[in-house]
């Protein structure tokens, strides 16, 4: 199988001669991309590659003077964005009240699945960007270290720093892809998609099998084989959040022109913080657990954050925390050490005794987050618990099981 990472790098060294060439091609390849959005969007949402650039490839040569290669990246560019937002829209449907009640007197509600259609405009490109394809746009000379990058006014040699990535510049492990060019600040991105083939994870080859319970109060919760738990306390991560939401708010409620030059400024740092937490929790669980580890995750699609009985002042850090993100982190990076990620179904996950097997909802206690079976007496911290049940399931996956969960009716009553 192919495993693919982005790397991410800063240009440095840019004269002001380069960074003219690199802000004039961003911006014309920007225009060309919403002159394309554009036309999709009077055309039915018509996305093949081969229609669009047979009504639009002369038009980006003449009127953005875009290079062959830059013309058909553009319309891969938009067709890209496009499917991502019908992929969007078709996961959030439209979701309405029948006005009708069911046998218990509750309110009925029914969904529509919405496509493109459901758009009002077409799809905007707010921000200058720019995508090079590999060969024809872009080269890596690993001679000087540095990057040739295809502009509007010809090739630009620059030199780059990727803190974290360098492993990743071994040409013969790893394959390049596209690139693709973004200013930040007065300062310049690149972000390189880089793949390499690595081999089928055999799940009974596995020597660990870990239960992993996400939440907020812990990160993670830990549960291996050996019957040792680890937990990640996520008290600091929600006082920091708290802190960011206390800012924007202040700042938002003053609307001065200062305070929205320092929500500017602020931009983005959350959420890097955030993806740097991410990153550093599955790395010291990947370091942690070593190689032919099967990661058991809860599989949260679908699953709602109730946030009814939540204090309203909480719901915020309740709903938003990035759960996906973390999942793609630990995915990836147990693919490259020999180990791999399994979501198994996360109904009863909280509500069963791994001593008994008993399924109780009553048995957990939120506000002091205990378990207590009331058949064995077992006890534990419900986080724990769930970890403990989540690495069961792994442990069953493991044995050949291809889809285990459990099964209230069949529970030990």
């Amino acid at each position: 199988m192919d495993q693919s990472v982005v790397i991410k790098a800063q240009l440095l060294n840019i004269d002001d001669e380069t960074a003219q060439a690199f802000s004039n091609t961003m911006c014309k390849y920007r225009d060309a991309c919403n002159f394309i959005s554009q036309y999709i969007f009077e055309h039915a949402f018509e996305l093949k590659q081969s229609k669009l650039n047979k009504a639009l490839y002369h038009d980006l040569r003449d009127k953005f003077e875009l290079k062959s290669q830059m013309a058909q990246s553009a319309i891969k560019t938009v067709i890209a964005r496009y499917k991502t937002v019908k992929t969007q829209l078709f996961q959030h449907p439209f979701r309405y009240d029948t006005g009708k009640k069911d046998g218990k007197g509750r309110g009925i509600w029914a969904q529509i699945y919405r496509d493109l259609t459901w758009l009002w405009q077409p799809i905007n490109f707010k921000h200058p960007q720019l995508d090079l394809q590999r060969g024809r746009d872009w080269s890596y000379l690993s001679t000087t270290n540095q990057l040739s990058l295809n502009t509007l006014n010809g090739r630009r040699k620059v030199d780059f720093v990727c803190k974290g990535f360098d492993q990743y510049l071994d040409q013969t492990k790893w394959k390049f892809g596209s690139l693709k060019m973004l200013q930040l600040r007065g300062k310049w991105y690149i972000h390189l998609s880089a793949t390499t083939a690595i081999p089928e994870f055999e799940a009974e080859q596995a020597v660990h099998v870990v239960g992993i319970d996400r939440g907020l109060r812990f990160l993670a919760a830990c549960y291996d084989e050996k019957g040792k738990s680890i937990l990640f306390s996520g008290q600091k991560i929600l006082r920091k959040r708290r802190k960011y939401k206390k800012l924007r708010a202040e700042l938002q409620a003053k609307g001065t022109k200062s305070a929205k030059r320092r929500l500017k400024k602020i931009g983005q740092r959350e959420n890097r913080w955030m993806s740097d937490v991410n990153h550093r929790l599955t790395k010291t669980l990947i370091d942690h657990y070593g190689s032919n580890t099967i990661y058991a995750l809860e599989d949260l699609t679908d699953v709602r954050f109730a946030t009814e009985k939540s204090p309203k002042d909480q719901r915020y850090e309740i709903v938003s925390w990035a759960f996906y993100q973390f999942e793609q982190f630990l995915t990836y990076k147990a693919n490259l050490n020999s180990s791999a990620v399994v979501k198994v179904p996360a109904k009863y996950t909280s509500q069963r005794c791994p001593k008994c097997g008993r399924i109780h909802k009553d048995n957990r206690d939120h506000e002091l987050h205990l378990y207590t079976c009331d058949k064995c007496g077992y006890k534990s911290n419900d986080d724990r618990l769930a970890a403990m049940n989540i690495q069961f399931l792994g442990t069953l996956y493991r044995s050949g099981k291809e889809a285990p969960q459990f099964n209230k009716q069949a529970s030990v009553e």
